[in-house]
């Protein structure tokens, strides 16, 4: 997942959604969100951000995008966070075109079944029919990724989906691609979201693969790199 025309900011203020204002140079402009998480923890003002300049029609109201900012760490290096919601889909699909679940065969985003879409459809030589849905993680804490930063009833039914599909015959996985560099482990985040991480152990139990996906990230780029270890143990009770 590449990016042409990156350029070096000053994040300022989230004004909604959508629209955020940044420092390039002296001059403040407007820019898109390509995230509409919450990111509070990311979206800091005075942070360091990268934009891509728009390639869009002249009509679009942000002459930017913001693709990545930079996270501080009490001791330690900052980390540097894609905060692109479209590059967990191209990245995944690069890497399952690569041979990261094996031989597929027939690859297609979005496919329509039933009345839900999937992130993704193929087929294994053997003729078995395979759906993967992939979520883009940008919230950690000390090398720990976690998924959702809010709660998210549509991920929740995404999985429930994936799990009847399942059983039905399918093989199918749901893979978290982890937006940031160095992390050690991928949990659901219980605080936020407990069905969601129910959903998810339930998934796996039934034979659902659950991955987590490291990835190298520069500020001009986004790669699947190497698996995460994945905990969906639920934390005790207080």
């Amino acid at each position: 997942m590449l990016y042409r025309n990156i350029v070096s900011a000053v994040f300022l203020e989230r004004l909604n959604r959508f629209v955020a204002l940044a420092d390039l140079d002296g001059v403040t402009q407007t820019v898109h969100v390509k995230n509409t998480g919450r990111c509070a923890e990311l979206l800091v003002p005075g942070c360091r951000a990268w934009l891509q300049k728009a390639d869009g029609p002249a009509a679009r109201k942000t002459g930017y995008d913001l693709i990545a900012v930079e996270k501080a760490r009490p001791e330690q290096a900052p980390l540097l966070v894609n905060l692109d919601s479209a590059a967990p889909n191209a990245a995944a699909g690069e890497w399952l075109a690569g041979g990261g679940l094996g031989d597929l065969e027939g690859l297609r985003p979005e496919y329509q079944l039933g009345g839900s879409r999937f992130d993704f459809f193929a087929r294994r030589p053997n003729g078995t029919p395979v759906l993967v849905e992939v979520k883009g993680c940008t919230l950690e804490s000390d090398g720990l990724a976690r998924f959702p930063d809010a709660p998210t009833l549509r991920g929740e039914k995404h999985v429930r989906e994936l799990t009847e599909r399942q059983a039905q015959g399918y093989e199918c996985a749901v893979l978290f691609v982890l937006q940031m560099e160095g992390m050690r482990l991928f949990a659901p985040n219980w605080d936020t979201h407990p069905a969601f991480g129910a959903a998810l152990r339930k998934a796996q139990a039934t034979g659902m693969r659950v991955l987590a996906l490291g990835c190298r990230v520069q500020p001009d780029r986004l790669e699947i790199a190497c698996p995460v270890p994945v905990d969906l143990a639920a934390p005790d009770p207080v």
